[in-house]
C-alpha cells in the first residue's frame, strides 16, 4: 500500500513520544513492505530523520503564529514566507519559549480544526495540493484528533480513507481556558465525521476519547504502541549500577520535580549511598525557569555529584541511557495515554515504577515489567525505589519479564500488521 503519514515535529528539542510513536511505526509499515511517505508539521522532525529532505515542513510553526496573531503577516511576499519555514528558522523555534505550549495558543488550535474556515486556509491548500500532485496515497494517516481540520479537504480532493491517531488531546487541551476546551472538543467531535477511523494507543485513552469526543464505538480502535526489541541492548537491570532514570521532557506537568524530591528523600536515608540519578529528555525555553529552579534544589542538597544530567536523548545517547540505570519512572501529573518510553525502557531490561493514572496500569499489567505506586507523591515514589532497591531479586525478575513483556506483548512488527489489517479493511470498504 501507499500509505501517507502526516506527523508534527518536535524540532528534537525534547523527548517527544509522539513523534517516536509515528516514526517507528513508518519503519515497521516501511519493513512490511509498504511505501510510507512523511508529511512534516509545524517543526522538523527528530534530529535524526534523514528521508524527508525533498518534502517541505507545512504549517510552518513561526508563519501560521505570525498570521494568527498579525493579518498583515498574511500578506509577506512568497520568499519572507519560505525564509520563515527554513528547516534552520524552525529547529531554533522548537528550542524557544512557547512552541509547544498549549497555553495561548488556543485561538490557534481552534482555526486549525476549523480547516478550510480557518486562518491557515493557504496553508491547508497548498499541503494538500502537494500530496495530490507528489503522492498517490491509498490512505492517508493523521497523527492526532487537533489535526481533524485537514481531514475534510484531504477526502474532498485524494478521495482515500483517511484516519487519525488517539493520543494525549486531553493533555493539550485541558492546558486551555473553560471556554475554549468546550468549543475545541465540540469542533473535534464534529470534524470527526470526515475521518474514518481512529486508532487509539491503549483501552484506558479508547474510553476517553469516545467520551470527549462523542465517538461511536465501532469508529475507534484499540491498537497499543511498539517497539522492536532487537533494536535494543538487553543487559539485566541486576547487573547495573542502582541508578534510577528519568526520561521525557523535563517539565512541571511529566513530573520531573516528583522524580527530584523522591531521590533527595531516598537519599536521607541509609544504604542508598551508591544510587545516583540520571535524567534525559531535553526540554523548550518554557521549561528553562523550571529546570534552573530544579538545578537550585539539587545543589541545595549537596547532591550536583549524584545527579547525571545525560543530554543525548535520540539514537545512541537514548540507548546510553538505558545502560546507566537499572529502573526508570516518568511520574506524569494526570497520567497519560501510553507513554513510548515505557516500551524502550522495558525492551532495555529497565523495569518501570510509574504512578496508577492513565494508561500505566493498564501497560504496566499487561507487561508485568514494573511496578504501580497509588498516590503520585514524592513520598510514595522514594518508597517505591527503597522497595525495589532493597529487593535485588524482585529488580531480577522484574527486568527479565520486562523485555518478555514487549517481545510478547508490543512488537511494533505485530502492532504494524493489525494497522495494515485495518488499513484493508477500510480500502475495500472506499
Amino acid at each position: 500500500m501507499n500509505i501517507i503519514q502526516i506527523i508534527p515535529g518536535s524540532g528534537g528539542s525534547f523527548y517527544c513520544g509522539n513523534c517516536l510513536r509515528d516514526s517507528k511505526y513508518v519503519e515497521a509499515l516501511r519493513k512490511e513492505g509498504h511505501q510510507v511517505v512523511k508529511i512534516p508539521m509545524y517543526l522538523p522532525l527528530f534530529a535524526d530523520e534523514h528521508d524527508i529532505t525533498d518534502i517541505p515542513v507545512f504549517y510552518g510553526a513561526v508563519s501560521i503564529y505570525l498570521k494568527q496573531l498579525y493579518p498583515i503577516f498574511r500578506k509577506a511576499p512568497k520568499w519572507f514566507d519560505k525564509l520563515l519555514n527554513s528547516k534552520p528558522i524552525l529547529k531554533m523555534a522548537a528550542s524557544m519559549a512557547g512552541s509547544t505550549n498549549a497555553k495561548g495558543l488556543a485561538e490557534m488550535t481552534e482555526s486549525m480544526l476549523l480547516g478550510e474556515e480557518g486562518k491557515q486556509r493557504e496553508e491547508l491548500e497548498r499541503m494538500v495540493n502537494w500530496i495530490a500532485e507528489h503522492c498517490k496515497p491509498d490512505i492517508i494517516h493523521i497523527s492526532n484528533a487537533l489535526l481533524l481540520g485537514l481531514a475534510h479537504q484531504i477526502k474532498e480532493k485524494i478521495d482515500v480513507p483517511v484516519l487519525c491517531s488517539l493520543q494525549d488531546e486531553d493533555v493539550w487541551v485541558d492546558a486551555m481556558k473553560p471556554v475554549f476546551q468546550k468549543q475545541i472538543w465540540k469542533l473535534m467531535h464534529e470534524k470527526a465525521k470526515d475521518v474514518d477511523a481512529f486508532i487509539s494507543v491503549s483501552n484506558f485513552f479508547t474510553d476517553v476519547m469516545k467520551k470527549n469526543m462523542t465517538l461511536p464505538d465501532e469508529k475507534v480502535h484499540s491498537i497499543y504502541l511498539g517497539v522492536d526489541y532487537e533494536d535494543y541492548t538487553y543487559i539485566n537491570s541486576s547487573e547495573k549500577p542502582r541508578n534510577i532514570g528519568y526520561i521525557s521532557r523535563m517539565n512541571h506537568e511529566n513530573g520531573f520535580d516528583i522524580v527530584v524530591d523522591a531521590f533527595i528523600e531516598l537519599k536521607k536515608k541509609q544504604g542508598f549511598e551508591d544510587v545516583n540519578l540520571v535524567v534525559t529528555g531535553g526540554s523548550t525555553g518554557d521549561d528553562a525557569k523550571y529546570i534552573k529552579g530544579i538545578k537550585k534544589l539539587i545543589k541545595k542538597n549537596n547532591l550536583e555529584e549524584q545527579v547525571d544530567f545525560h543530554e543525548e536523548f535520540e539514537d545512541e545517547g537514548r540507548h546510553e541511557f538505558f545502560k546507566k540505570v537499572s529502573m526508570i519512572s516518568v511520574p506524569v501529573r494526570n497520567g497519560e495515554a501510553f507513554g513510548m518510553y515505557l516500551l524502550e525502557s522495558m525492551a532495555s531490561g529497565v523495569p518501570v515504577v510509574q504512578p496508577a493514572l492513565g494508561a500505566f496500569p493498564e501497560i504496566v499489567e499487561i507487561s508485568k515489567g514494573g511496578v504501580i505506586y497509588q498516590n503520585n507523591t514524592p513520598k510514595e515514589l522514594a518508597a517505591a525505589f527503597e522497595n525495589l532497591l532493597n529487593n535485588p531479586d524482585q529488580i531480577k525478575k522484574l527486568s527479565e519479564q520486562a523485555v518478555k513483556g514487549v517481545k510478547e506483548e508490543f512488537d511494533i512488527h505485530i502492532q504494524a500488521q493489525n494497522m495494515i489489517q485495518l488499513y484493508e479493511s477500510l480500502s475495500e470498504l472506499k
